[in-house]
């Protein structure tokens, strides 16, 4: 374990949110796109969008310290949704760079405010409930990272799931403050089939959910580490962030910088060096991956077993079974099929099965490639 540690008598004052919004989601194509990007929709029915959702389930947490890094393009669209973020919290990327660069780039400007800040990311497209066990876990996440941890969330794998990486786990750290907090091993890529299984057999591994809590001045040792160039020029940015330097550095650091996920970059390293603890998320999470995600976080009708969202959506079904997403007024009729995923807006219509959700993906790149960008 690291020596760095943040300041234990106070470590939850000291705690701010970081929620990094980018990507795509092209697997929830033509829904999702590259200036509506699924965190900016409501996919659960609940009135709230997933970026808004993800806002309200820190504030408990660090009430107003909380910052959103995103795409210029989003920008409108954010300060819409979260009219609370205040301009010093928000951190525009001219261009996309991955997820070290956008949590590397927070984590720097945080440490330029104050070093002793612990950190948590938390991205904007998840789903979680209840909230309340998600704040309990993220609070002992808190004392652990006060104890010198880089820490991650891990979640209960409900099925041999080949869609997510593991965490590897290895005992009880014995922190009062935080019963619960394990130490990592490793982290591993996402598995086959068979390896997964083997996993849930064994015991011992989570699923992850791609949430840490950690001191600045570790992760950013980290990072130094792992990725020098990435380092520097993010420590020259964030020098510059609060200054009149800001455009100018920016303008001329940011499109030179790697990209790389923070996977690579810090924790998977921070592990191998015994710096990882994990807290065990003891509720329901799901980071809306897909079609199929959406129609299990969403109820089907009683009277057909159809999900429909859309405001106005006009559908008739006759034994018929999956979901309509309707962005038009247009009628949808569907007749003798079942699972289906029906995915219709103004200029581009989506049909597909639940099972072949997944390789919504493969459209997109194909869409790209033949240069029909406009409906990305």
């Amino acid at each position: 374990m690291t020596t760095i540690g943040a300041d234990k008598s106070n470590a939850l004052d000291l705690f701010y949110g970081v929620i990094p919004a980018g990507g795509v989601g092209t697997r929830l194509w033509p829904l999702s796109r590259a200036a509506a990007p699924k965190f900016l929709h409501d996919l659960t029915g609940s009135g709230s969008t997933l970026i808004r959702a993800t806002y309200s389930r820190l504030e408990p947490l660090c009430g107003d310290r909380t910052m959103v890094v995103t795409g210029t393009a989003h920008r409108k669209a954010v300060l819409a949704q979260l009219p609370e973020l205040t301009k010093n919290n928000l951190v525009l990327e001219s261009e996309p760079k991955d997820s070290a660069a956008a949590i590397g780039l927070a984590a720097a400007i945080l440490y330029h405010r104050d070093p002793r800040i612990i950190m948590g990311s938390f991205a904007a497209d998840q789903v979680i409930n209840p909230v309340e066990k998600f704040q309990d876990a993220v609070r002992e996440a808190i004392h652990t990272a006060a104890e010198g941890y880089i820490v991650t969330i891990g979640i209960t794998p409900t099925h041999p799931s080949t869609g997510f990486g593991y965490i590897r786990t290895n005992g009880n750290l014995d922190i009062g403050s935080a019963p619960n907090a394990l130490g990592v091993t490793e982290f591993v890529e996402k598995p086959d089939a068979e390896t997964a299984q083997a996993y849930l057999a064994e015991g011992g591994y989570s699923w992850n959910a791609g949430m840490f809590v950690a001191p600045v001045e570790l992760l950013l040792k980290h990072l130094e580490t792992n990725e020098p160039l990435l380092y520097t020029g993010l420590m020259e940015i964030a020098a510059a962030w609060d200054t009149p330097k800001r455009r100018e550095v920016v303008r001329r650091v940011w499109p030179g910088l790697p990209k790389t996920a923070i996977d690579y970059a810090v924790a998977e390293p921070a592990a191998a060096a015994g710096d990882v603890a994990m807290i065990p998320g003891d509720f329901s999470w799901d980071d809306v991956g897909d079609f199929a995600a959406i129609g299990r976080l969403n109820a089907a009708s009683e009277t057909n077993n159809l999900t429909v969202l859309g405001e106005g959506a006009r559908v008739y079904a006759e034994n018929s079974t999956g979901m309509v997403v309707s962005d038009t007024k247009r009628v949808i009729a569907l007749i003798g099929i079942n699972d289906v995923v029906v995915v219709d807006t103004p200029d581009a219509l989506l049909i597909t099965t639940k099972e072949h959700a997944q390789q919504v993906k493969k459209a997109v790149e194909s869409l790209r490639a033949s240069g029909d960008t406009d409906v990305l």
